[in-house]
């Protein structure tokens, strides 16, 4: 690998790094949780937004894979640390906690098992978007 591409892609990440917040931020306005996804072939429905971890790298940090290995590579660095692959945003209505009292009403909420909460300083998806950026952007094409 060229030192211009090592550069580049060490910028990509960087700046990944910051816009990826986005992620969670523009989630969160609309609506305060997410389920985390440990498979893309799960039943897909119109009421649920899908993110994978390379759509959120796309529309969120600006960052496309420049082959399909690095994509591989991407889902297997999440895979590896027992990270989401996507997330599943409910796109027609908040559950959870609809009154946004702060409370968790289920069992396996917060804790990267069940019903994730922006609000509660969940990093899951920022971590699965970062980490799978990283992997996808060391990975050498060539």
């Amino acid at each position: 690998m060229s030192r211009h591409t090592a550069l580049r892609r060490l910028a990509t990440v960087g700046g990944g790094t910051v816009t990826a917040i986005a992620l969670t931020a523009a989630a969160a306005s609309a609506h305060h949780c997410f389920v985390p996804m440990h498979s893309l072939n799960g039943p897909q429905s119109a009421s649920w937004d899908v993110y994978s971890a390379e759509r959120g790298a796309a529309e969120i940090a600006g960052f496309v894979a420049e082959c399909d290995g690095a994509v591989e590579a991407g889902y297997d660095a999440l895979r590896a640390e027992g990270l989401p692959v996507g997330i599943k945003i409910k796109a027609t209505k908040t559950i959870g906690d609809p009154k946004d009292e702060g409370r968790i009403p289920t069992r396996n909420g917060a804790n990267g098992k069940g019903l994730e909460y922006f609000g509660a300083g969940s990093t899951l998806a920022d971590d699965m978007v970062m980490t799978w950026i990283a992997a996808a952007a060391a990975y050498d094409c060539a």
